[in-house]
């Protein structure tokens, strides 16, 4: 048996090699035709293709996505071509859920009160339903878009799109990429969302670049109608607008997801999915050891401070997203080499938190994000 694997997903060299012929680890973008002619699976990054132009004519039975994305397989191909495929759902949840944490946090110490504040979550899925977790645990009023489950569950949860572009102090979109149907998401924010917007408002995309559109992101922040945007994921990527870029308040490579324990989660499932299929015995599989800060203590003086200013004190000291931003913004042609070398970043919960001078309050807020509490 031989496997194809996107030499960029982190804990996965050496695991398949005891019960496989041959693993050949490749670039992503550079994998071919020549290549998977005779492989019997694929496990790739969201930078490989997999349709028909890849696989047609291959001896490929499964391709395996350690990412939650899909919009780089061509599912009607693969099932009418009788080659199974899987993802990751939800597994870089937590992270883009600290990726968004910090987001806020930001915001908080440049004095937001985000108690006075709405957030209209677009798309709630794994990775949606956590950011609204933990804009709700910092006090936020939260408004819920997502057509797919409004239909399943009623409307009792949901508001429309236009209720949330109306009313949201910030709009954060966590959609697939849809380009056709009822739930197309293909540049669900555009000229005709600017008019509805509620002005002043920030935007935060961490879905797909094409899920706004970049002229009317341009046109709302040239206009003010938007008065910030937050972008990791970008229209023609990795050849990103730098007139955006310049525009943009925060801006990462496509990243949000990229903490150690999401990646960690993708590789895991990725090779319960082939062990599966191909009967490997690995059904189980998850990396040993996931590498950890050299120090994973927090200690904050809580005297003086509300406790939204505590918790993003505590979530800045995890991850801060301007420190992704600088590097993007220093060398912008380097968006894949920094997503391929990105440094450690664990989530919360291997965080210890010490709270000097706490309140229940500040604990209980500390907790509900996901913090481990010292007593």
């Amino acid at each position: 048996m031989k496997i194809v694997a996107d030499d960029k997903i982190p804990f996965l060299k050496g695991v398949l090699e005891p019960f496989v012929k041959e693993v050949k680890y490749l670039p992503g973008a550079d994998i071919s035709k020549a290549d998977v002619a005779d492989a019997d699976a694929l496990i790739v990054r969201t930078r490989t293709g997999c349709n028909a132009q890849l696989l047609e004519g291959t001896a490929v039975k499964m391709v395996v996505t350690a990412t939650i994305g899909t919009d780089h397989f061509d599912i009607p191909w693969l099932e009418k071509a009788g080659i199974e495929w899987r993802n990751a759902p939800g597994c870089n949840s937590g992270s883009v859920r600290q990726y968004i944490g910090s987001v806020l946090s930001l915001l908080i110490e440049q004095g937001f009160d985000l108690r006075k504040a709405t957030i209209g979550v677009v798309g709630v899925g794994m990775v949606g339903s956590k950011v609204a977790q933990i804009a709700g645990a910092l006090g936020m009023r939260v408004l819920l878009n997502d057509p797919p489950r409004q239909r399943r569950e009623g409307s009792g949860e949901f508001v429309s799109l236009d209720t949330i572009l109306k009313e949201s102090d910030i709009v954060t979109f966590h959609t697939p990429l849809e380009t056709e149907g009822e739930d197309a998401t293909f540049h669900l924010f555009n000229n005709k969302s600017l008019e509805k917007l509620k002005p002043g408002a920030i935007i935060i995309n961490s879905s797909r670049g094409e899920v706004t559109c970049t002229k009317a992101l341009l046109k709302g922040l040239s206009s003010g109608v938007i008065s910030k945007a937050v972008l990791d994921v970008w229209e023609n990527e990795p050849n990103i607008s730098r007139e955006l870029l310049d525009k943009a308040w925060i801006a990462t490579p496509h990243i949000a997801g990229y903490s150690a324990d999401g990646k960690a989660n993708g590789t895991s499932m990725s090779v319960q999915a082939i062990s599966h299929r191909f009967n490997l015995g690995h059904d189980s599989w998850e990396p040993q050891s996931v590498p950890e800060p050299s120090n994973t203590m927090i200690t904050i003086d809580c005297r003086g401070l509300h406790p939204c200013q505590v918790a993003a004190k505590a979530i800045l000291q995890t991850y801060n997203v301007l420190d992704d931003d600088a590097r993007l913004r220093a060398n912008p042609h380097q968006f894949e080499k920094q997503r391929g070398d990105y440094p450690l970043r664990r989530e919360f919960g291997i965080w210890k938190v010490n709270l000097i001078n706490g309140t229940t309050d500040i604990s209980e807020m500390i907790k509900s994000i996901g913090f481990k509490l010292i007593s």
